[in-house]
C-alpha cells in the first residue's frame, strides 16, 4: 500500500509538473502539433535505493521547446546540455574516483521522466549518498537546483 502511494503520489507530480509546462501527460495526446516538438521535463532529487522507493527531497519542471522555462533555476544552460546529449541523461554523468567521498550509504536517487523531442523519457540513478551524486553531476546544471 505503501509503495502504491508513492507511485500514485509520483504520477501525480509528474502529471501536473508536465500540465504547467504545457504538455499532456496521456502519450495520445503528446504529439507535436506545432513547428517544435514538446520537451518538458520533471526533475527529481530523492531520498532512497530506487526511483519507485524514494522519498522525493525535491523536484522541478523544465520545458525546452520553443523557448526554455518551467521552475527549473537555471533553465537555458540546463536545456543546451540535454540538447548537446540528445536526451542521454546517462551522459550528463561522470565516475570520478579521485575525489573524497566518505563510504556512509545514504543513498540519494535523482530522475528525470517526462518528454524530450516528442519522446517519451524516464531515466533515473542511484548514488551511495548526496557527495557521490554532487561528483558525479558536478559538469551538469540538469541536476542543480
Amino acid at each position: 500500500m505503501r509503495h502504491l502511494i508513492r507511485d500514485t503520489a509520483l504520477t501525480t507530480a509528474l502529471a501536473t509538473g508536465l500540465a504547467l509546462v504545457g504538455v499532456a501527460a496521456t502519450p495520445a495526446q503528446a504529439e507535436p502539433t506545432g513547428l517544435y516538438p514538446p520537451s518538458a521535463l520533471v526533475l527529481a532529487v530523492a531520498k532512497g535505493e530506487s526511483a519507485t522507493a524514494a522519498q522525493i527531497d525535491r523536484a522541478v519542471t523544465l520545458s525546452c521547446a520553443p523557448t526554455p522555462g518551467g521552475t527549473h533555476p537555471a533553465a537555458g544552460p540546463a536545456c543546451e546540455e540535454l540538447s548537446a546529449v540528445d536526451g542521454d541523461f546517462g551522459q550528463l554523468t561522470r565516475l570520478d574516483n579521485t575525489t573524497p567521498c566518505t563510504h556512509i550509504w545514504d543513498p540519494v536517487t535523482v530522475t528525470g521522466e517526462g518528454v524530450w523531442q516528442g519522446k517519451r523519457v524516464a531515466w533515473s540513478a542511484t548514488y551511495g549518498n548526496t557527495c557521490e551524486m554532487n561528483v558525479g553531476m558536478s559538469r551538469s546544471t540538469v541536476f542543480a537546483f
